[in-house]
């Protein structure tokens, strides 16, 4: 066991005992389980945490069937499409697009168990981590932590160690991983791979940075979701932060988004996962300086990323009215744009706003569902 990483990493299954112990006797976490799983009293439910000796049997008894639950009650569907993978049973880095707080991992490890595949290893930011209870039910959940907000020294060398234990999760666990292709959500759906994230990765393994990226198997993930349940509340932050450049989302903020997430009507959600990368940074010029090969490198994984979205008629309907005219009107029926006009007209009634500015709101939502289609297009020209 390497103890380096004993701060971030999930729980060894050994250490899984007592952590139960402690969530069991720890009351906020009850109150969430009650409420989760209503159906079974309490002490049946610890007692059924106590006989999971793996952390993979507790996914499936626990986190598989919530995600079941919630994409029946919020979905029409969750699908996933991963025919291009070679080897469906390697070890990669899902490197994704970035739509729902916890439902992007949660509902990927789901799809991957129907598939009779492995969950995968999650990185979540520790500001999301607000309460004990959050942080030892993640840790049990295969999450490994991201530490954010440290001084510029501390950062580094907290990357570095992310790195290092990506690199080892990789190659000596074989264990797959999931992780965002930027820090928090594209708030305008206009996904884009930071170089950031790509220059952490490359902290870790050995040879030059592409040889350490080829050793992540990176395998870039499109996710697309029909409705996003917070477009309302994006819509609400971009105004309060256009009138107020110091506004800050607050704990309570973040809660409401994870419950409205959860819980918010989705339509079809689709993942789709992409071939691994290696063939193309095998090709690329390691010559290059080092900030334009991020560069390079971050381009074909969002090329990647837009090509595989799955498109419905919202986002063909949302261009149109921005551009105020009927470009993409083959893609929809006269029904699906009333629907998507009247969903969008729902959304906005919902934002509660002194000086509430209608005609900015509406363009900030419609852009989120516009915005999958235009690099959808952009990168299939390119093609």
């Amino acid at each position: 066991m390497n103890e380096e990483f004993d701060e971030i990493r999930p729980y060894h299954d050994e250490e899984l005992p007592q952590v139960f112990e402690e969530l069991i006797a720890d009351p906020a976490f009850r109150q969430v389980v009650e409420a989760a799983f209503p159906e079974a009293p309490f002490e049946v439910l610890a007692n059924r945490m106590r006989g999971c000796k793996t952390k993979l049997e507790f996914q499936k008894k626990f986190g598989y069937v919530l995600m079941q639950k919630l994409a029946q009650n919020s979905t029409d569907g969750v699908t996933l499409d991963n025919s291009a993978l070679g080897d469906k049973e390697g070890a990669y880095t899902y490197l994704s697009n970035h739509r729902d707080i916890i439902l992007d991992s949660g509902f990927l490890s789901k799809l991957l168990v129907d598939e009779g595949l492995n969950t995968v290893e999650i990185a979540i930011g520790n500001n999301l981590l607000i309460y004990p209870w959050i942080k030892k039910l993640v840790r049990i959940n295969k999450s490994f932590i991201v530490q954010r907000g440290l001084p510029m020294r501390q950062m580094l060398l907290s990357s570095a160690r992310m790195s290092r234990y990506m690199h080892y999760t990789i190659a000596d666990k074989k264990q797959s991983i999931w992780i965002a292709q930027r820090e928090g959500r594209a708030k305008d759906s206009d996904d884009r791979t930071q170089e950031s994230v790509l220059k952490m990765l490359v902290l870790g393994g050995e040879g030059d940075c592409v040889d350490r990226l080829m050793q992540m198997n990176i395998a870039p993930l499109s996710i697309s979701y029909e409705y996003d349940p917070c477009d309302f509340l994006k819509a609400w932050e971009f105004q309060l932060k256009r009138d107020n450049p110091d506004y800050k989302k607050t704990t309570s903020d973040d809660l409401k988004n994870m419950q409205t997430g959860l819980l918010g009507y989705k339509g079809r959600v689709h993942f789709r996962i992409a071939p691994c990368i290696n063939p193309q940074l095998a090709e690329i010029d390691r010559n290059l300086p080092r900030q334009e090969l991020f560069i390079r490198i971050a381009e074909l994984i969002d090329q990647s990323i837009h090509s595989g979205y799955r498109l419905y008629p919202g986002n063909y309907v949302a261009a149109d009215w921005l551009e105020e005219g009927h470009r993409f009107a083959a893609h929809y029926t006269e029904e699906e744009k009333q629907k998507f006009e009247a969903y969008i007209h729902q959304q906005l009634a919902r934002i509660d706003l002194p000086g509430k500015d209608e005609a900015f709101l509406r363009a900030k939502m419609l852009q989120m569902y516009a915005n999958p289609l235009k690099n959808y297009l952009r990168t299939k020209a390119h093609e």
